[in-house]
């Protein structure tokens, strides 16, 4: 089976999650290669619902196993409680089925705490941050001021590593936020409570993706949030820390060598986003909360309601391309079923003229919408199983989106469920 990366067109939040759960039959490995835990990858299936925040979505099939990779921000507090969440579910979780990169830089406590203190001092201009520490964590990783997972099999260079860390954060905390500096106590409890347990998943990911590729072993990459919110290529400075590109896959699971076949790229049938910044194609009022509860638009890890809107061409092109998607799955279709009329956004309206282009990131506050309608169905089609039983009015809507954004659609997505899946 061909290497595939599954990864997120627009703002994130399409459903990458019960993508990669349905795929993994087909995959020995499903790597995560970036982000952290500040959102989350909703799952149903045989199993239970589960809302995977750090966790490959690979872990809920038995027999693949799962690498987190050095581009991941690896908090072992959350992670270390999500694994006991999943566990309580009946999925078991051991080295053989999940690995974790050596070479992966830790999320400190300070780093949560750095995220919510900003955030405050931003008041009306803040990013709209999940306070989980992603932008702090990939800054200091930047600077070269992380511990990597690997050197909690070092204590003694690790406590003094910790110690000159400490020391030039606690500058930070103190004198720029005003707020209380870290102890050599509190870090020692937090590696004893979080950390300890992490130490027989440590491996040398690079090495173990190399030695499972020259085997023949296929490998899913999972990205987290879409291409809009890509550090380099999204809608700057609302994105996250990190690359949720699909070329930056190999350099985050840990074997830079890795080649990459196929392109999934995740499209939901209409647009959500969490957090601030633009979103042309938003909608509000009654039609927005109609769309919110249909789709039970909520965010898996903080609950807020996402905003939603128009399926927007603009942004889906971009995001094929940015990606280079060879293939898209279209998710959530069925939620639209209800609307007699459905809008998209076919392109935007940018200084009086129309335009296909996606915007630089400056320019894009004030694009406006550009709107058509498609015909609804105005029937359930949650249990369709193949393209020929969908609605004409369906099949055209999905058509159109095909041609529009220049990429074929090979999965429709008709609901939550493992198995509510079109396979065209």
């Amino acid at each position: 089976m061909a290497n595939c990366a599954v990864v997120g067109i627009n703002w994130g939040d399409e459903g990458k999650g019960r993508m990669v759960d349905l795929l993994t039959d087909h995959y020995d490995i499903v790597v995560r290669y970036q982000g952290g835990g500040n959102a989350g990858h909703t799952v149903i299936n045989e199993k239970g619902k589960f809302a995977l925040h750090l966790l490959p979505s690979g872990i809920l099939r038995d027999g693949v196993q799962n690498v987190l990779g050095n581009g991941v921000a690896l908090d072992p507090q959350n992670l270390l409680e999500e694994v006991k969440q999943v566990r309580e579910k009946g999925i078991e979780i051991s080295p053989e089925n999940l690995k974790i990169s050596d070479r992966a830089s830790l999320l400190m406590p300070w780093h949560r705490d750095l995220d919510e203190l900003e955030e405050q001092r931003l008041k009306d201009k803040k990013f709209g941050s999940t306070k989980q520490g992603i932008a702090p964590f990939y800054s200091d990783k930047y600077q070269k001021k992380t511990i990597l997972a690997g050197e909690l099999l070092y204590p003694a260079e690790l406590k003094e590593h910790l110690r000159d860390l400490m020391e030039w954060k606690n500058l930070i905390l103190t004198e720029v936020y005003h707020a209380k500096p870290y102890t050599e106590e509190m870090l020692d409890a937090w590696l004893k409570e979080s950390c300890e347990w992490i130490k027989p998943y440590l491996c040398d990911c690079g090495k173990f993706l190399q030695e499972a590729t020259k085997s023949g072993k296929s490998v899913l990459f999972e990205a987290q949030l879409g291409s809009l919110r890509d550090l380099d290529y999204g809608i700057h400075p609302y994105t996250t820390s990190s690359n949720t590109s699909a070329a930056y896959a190999p350099i985050g699971s840990g074997y830079p060598g890795a080649k990459i076949d196929e392109v999934l790229g995740i499209v939901k049938a209409y647009s959500t986003c969490v957090g601030e910044g633009p979103f042309v194609s938003e909608m509000f009022g009654e039609e927005a909360d109609k769309l919110r509860e249909a789709g039970a638009e909520y965010g898996a890890k903080t609950g807020r309601p996402r905003r939603v809107g128009a399926l927007d061409i603009v942004a889906t092109r971009y995001g094929v391309m940015v990606q280079a998607a060879t293939q898209i799955a279209l998710t959530k279709l069925d939620v639209l079923s209800g609307m007699d009329r459905i809008p998209v956004c076919e392109r935007y309206l940018v200084d009086g003229k129309e335009t296909d282009d996606f915007p630089f990131p400056a320019a894009l506050s004030a694009a406006k919408p550009v709107i058509t309608y498609l015909d609804g169905w105005n029937c359930d089609i949650s249990e369709v199983k193949n393209w020929d039983d969908l609605p004409k009015a369906a099949q055209d809507y999905v058509n159109y989106i095909e041609k529009a954004i220049g990429c074929p659609i090979t999965f429709v997505s008709v609901g939550a469920k493992r198995d509510a899946i079109i396979k065209r």
